[in-house]
């Protein structure tokens, strides 16, 4: 049998199922596949660019203006992560009513598209209805189509996902297996593992836990996943700097879940994504 493919994974803007109301708007899950010291020269040539005496680079160093060309430097053809890292995003906002419409309804549709486009005042909710909490009166404030649906509870973390799609990407057309070895979060339980398998079919080798202090592949997911989040965030805004969208471009899933269709067609200048070719939803688990 042949060795399986290792890939090493981070995140930003991860605080597990509760996606409204926290700090962020926007997730990013970073995976790379690259030698372990072609990691650490990625990080020898940042500390020369920055000069900064902090141990761990992150995301925050090369987002700060006077390190513009290191940010460059780190997402250009030059560096060590070109073609060698990939970045799946989820709106938020999106990923939510996504999961809303197909927990309640068997065929979705366009629901959660339309409802994005109204947004929706009682996102909050959904997503506490969404973790099992209790709404009082939720369902009987949504609209019609979703009011008669049947709960099918499921996950609502966008981490599992994220992990599928990088598996699925970094195994290639013959589905090579895959191994993660992933920064250390509590979130991914055995439970959570175990849908991430049960969606992969045998394609997911093994998971680990790492300290991105210690493995240099993490700390490189990591320091990618935040750039990502921050453009990204940006972009979703329309106050983003083309040039560093364009360079981000190469780097991205194009199954994330977004619903934002303006800023999707500029972080993938590919134009819009029509409502039928979403990417599966955040809860088909």
């Amino acid at each position: 049998m042949s060795r399986a493919v290792e890939i090493a994974c981070d995140e930003s803007g991860y605080e597990g199922e509760r996606l409204i109301g926290s700090t962020t708007e926007v997730f990013a899950h970073a995976s790379v596949r690259l030698p372990v010291d072609e990691a650490r020269r990625c990080f020898t040539e940042l500390r020369e660019r920055i000069r900064s005496p902090a141990t761990e680079y992150k995301a925050g160093h090369i987002l700060r203006e006077k390190h513009r060309k290191a940010l460059e430097w780190t997402l250009g053809p030059s560096s060590p992560l070109y073609g060698r890292a990939r970045v799946y995003l989820v709106d938020k906002a999106y990923f939510v009513l996504d999961a809303l419409a197909r927990a309640l309804l068997d065929e979705p549709g366009d629901v959660a598209a339309e409802l994005y486009r109204l947004r929706v005042p009682y996102l909050a909710a959904a997503n506490d209805f969404l973790r099992g909490r209790p709404v009082d009166g939720f369902l009987d404030a949504l609209p019609p189509p979703l009011r008669k649906g049947v709960f099918r509870r499921s996950t609502v973390d966008p981490l599992v996902p994220a992990i599928v799609a990088a598996v699925r990407h970094w195994g290639g057309p013959s589905r090579e297996r895959v191994t993660v070895v992933h920064d250390r979060t509590n979130t991914l339980s055995p439970a959570l593992v175990a849908r991430i398998e049960a969606r992969l079919g045998g394609q997911l080798a093994g998971l680990r836990l790492a300290d991105s202090t210690l493995d240099p592949r993490v700390q490189a997911a990591d320091l990618i996943a935040g750039a990502a989040r921050k453009l990204a965030t940006d972009e979703l805004h329309g106050r983003a700097d083309e040039r560093m969208t364009a360079l981000l471009r190469p780097y991205l899933e194009p199954t994330s879940v977004w619903g934002d269709e303006a800023s999707w067609s500029r972080l993938t200048g590919q134009g819009s994504r029509p409502a039928d070719e979403q990417p599966a939803g955040s809860n088909a688990v």
